[in-house]
């Protein structure tokens, strides 16, 4: 592994910053699933936190670094899920945080965003778009940048992840993971092949935002002139080269799934878990449904990342509006 950005000694470290209340999240065999996915499954699900998703595991070790080192003020391009959480810990730890998104995304995720003391700016067009923006102020402000993925703090923030499930010691031997970014891959990949190698490691992207996976697939960087997928978080287009390579290290796979799998990963989560999650958490339930043949018979972990969804949104893909119960649950 000597070849990462990743540092297994780091990320145990990284459990000290991060506020508890981001920490040691559950996991369960969810027996519910299996009769219709033919395998066994355990969820670990990272929902159940003031931000409702893994995101502010990296943002607290980044904003940790800064606080420390005097930084006044951060800004970051984001669909909602990494603004949520770096508004969360930039507020705990008195920064001055910015967010651009692009004013199509989830208005769920940017009212929150709000909610939480971010100045928020938005544009017009995609993530790319916001990215751009978010450069540009940087540069032109003198503000710390905040890249998800790039940034090692997120990425070693979500490999936390990956150390609770290592240290639960289950008897799973494949977990399913979102790929966009890569920062929750190439984290908690980083740890099952440091420390249980033995268990494969599959990411999962949606057809419609394929830029990483084609980048896996043929080892070099691939960029997409468009995204269409109703799974936000990950729909990404031009992947970070330091990203892929440390990808390449540690999936062992990647694979694309269809937006019909996506929904109908969703409303089996509803069904099934009584959780309601956002497109990109459903993504490993998905990766099941296309293939069953390859996961029957096993043991498989899926992180369920992410749960800001919007109502109305939900209420069309799934057919039920979340209502009042045990859901929770994006990337």
């Amino acid at each position: 592994m000597q070849e990462t950005r990743l540092d297994t000694a780091r990320i145990r470290a990284a459990r000290m910053v991060i506020d508890p209340v981001f920490l040691d999240t559950p996991l369960y065999r969810c027996e519910a699933l299996e009769p219709g996915l033919g395998c066994a499954v355990s969820i670990k699900l990272e929902t159940a936190n003031p931000v409702r998703s893994f995101k502010a595991r990296g943002t607290e070790v980044v904003t940790g670094l800064l606080a420390g080192h005097g930084a006044p003020a951060v800004v970051c391009a984001s669909s909602g899920n990494l603004g949520q959480a770096l508004a969360w810990s930039g507020r705990r730890r008195g920064l001055d945080v910015t967010v651009v998104a692009s004013r199509f995304a989830t208005a769920a995720k940017l009212d929150r965003i709000r909610a939480l003391g971010a100045t928020l700016e938005l544009v017009d067009g995609d993530h790319e778009t916001a990215r751009e923006r978010a450069v540009a102020l940087a540069r032109d402000d003198g503000v710390r940048l905040v890249e998800d993925s790039l940034d090692i703090g997120t990425c070693e923030g979500a490999a936390t992840i990956g150390l609770e499930l290592v240290d639960a010691a289950p008897s799973f031997d494949t977990v399913l993971i979102a790929l966009g970014g890569g920062a929750l891959a190439t984290g908690v990949g980083h740890v099952m092949k440091a420390l249980a190698p033995g268990v494969e490691v599959i990411c999962v992207q949606p057809l419609g935002a394929p830029a990483m996976t084609y980048s896996w697939r043929r080892r070099r960087v691939v960029s997409t002139e468009s995204a269409d997928t109703i799974a936000d978080a990950v729909a990404g287009r031009h992947p970070i080269p330091a990203v892929l390579d440390d990808l390449l290290l540690v999936a062992d796979d990647v694979v694309l799934v269809q937006e019909t799998s996506i929904v109908a990963g969703m409303r089996m989560l509803l069904d099934h878990a009584g959780l309601v999650v956002e497109p990109s958490a459903a993504l490993g339930i998905a990766a099941i449904l296309e293939d069953r043949e390859r996961f029957a018979g096993r043991h498989v972990v899926t992180v369920v990342c992410g749960s800001n969804v919007d109502v109305a949104a939900y209420h069309r893909w799934v057919g039920a509006a979340p209502g009042p119960g045990p859901s929770s649950a994006t990337a």
